[in-house]
């Protein structure tokens, strides 16, 4: 059975990663998964999609200071994923690191200030800090079927029926 080869530009832009910055020769470094950067993959899926990363926070539920901590929280877990598997799942590495200061980092490190300033004490803040946690939502919904695919699994995320 042979190996899917991949570019790293081309899997970005496959699931709709477009606005994530790489230098060129890096865009077009060829790679295949290793059984290390699948697990390590999976790993980062399953904790992707079991939490307000990509679930839905509607209105009346939830408060946003635990969903901020919820989304900070990646940074831990993806350490310990690099920890344990980083040194083996080099192509995983240089994915979750992108996605970490790219996409999660700016929106957390914004909302963190807010907080210390009492944001979530503000109705109008609660608001802002929602829509950017679904704008945010999106993009780790796009990661987290880019990591179903280097992790060789199937996409749970399509057996949710969005109308419920």
């Amino acid at each position: 059975m042979s190996k899917t080869i991949y570019k790293f530009n081309e899997l970005f832009s496959k699931w709709g990663l477009k606005n994530i910055k790489i230098n060129l020769h890096f865009a077009e470094l060829e790679f295949s998964p290793t059984d290390d950067d699948q697990t390590a993959a999976w790993d980062m899926y399953v904790e992707l999609i079991t939490r307000i990363t990509t679930q839905p926070l509607a209105p009346d539920e939830g408060d946003e200071a635990t969903a901020l901590e919820s989304i900070h929280a990646i940074f831990q877990i993806t350490r310990e994923i690099l920890k344990s598997k980083g040194k083996n799942a080099v192509n995983f590495t240089k994915i979750a690191i992108i996605v970490l200061n790219q996409i999660i980092r700016p929106f957390t490190a914004k909302w963190h200030k807010k907080k210390l300033n009492n944001a979530f004490q503000n109705p109008t803040e609660c608001r802002s800090f929602r829509k950017e946690l679904s704008e945010l939502q999106l993009e780790l919904i796009k990661y987290s079927k880019l990591l179903a695919e280097l992790a060789m699994v199937e996409d749970l995320s399509t057996l949710i029926d969005p109308e419920d």
